[in-house]
């Protein structure tokens, strides 16, 4: 990821990816409206540059959530493998 190294104009951001700059853009806008991204004002650039806080605080959210779903499947898992074991017995 480009904008972990710093600063990146959008030009900068679409040269490895076969898009569209206004596809560019576009992803750039939804990371920008969830606070992800942020742009800058230099010149006639709007540099991106990553907003690290918010950052950390969504992978604290997933984590979160990350926990909870594989706690979910290891039940699931425990119950198929039980329900596979009752089926053999029968």
């Amino acid at each position: 990821m480009q904008l972990v190294s710093g600063e990146a104009t959008v030009l900068q951001l679409a040269e490895p990816f076969e898009m569209s700059l206004p596809g560019i853009s576009k992803h750039l806008k939804v990371l920008e409206k969830a606070g992800l991204i942020e742009k800058g004002k230099t010149a006639q650039f709007r540099p991106c540059r990553l907003k690290v806080e918010a950052l950390q605080e969504a992978n604290q959210w997933l984590e979160q959530y990350k926990r909870l779903w594989e706690e979910r499947l290891d039940r699931l898992d425990a119950y198929l493998l039980e329900l596979q074991k009752s089926k053999g017995k029968n």
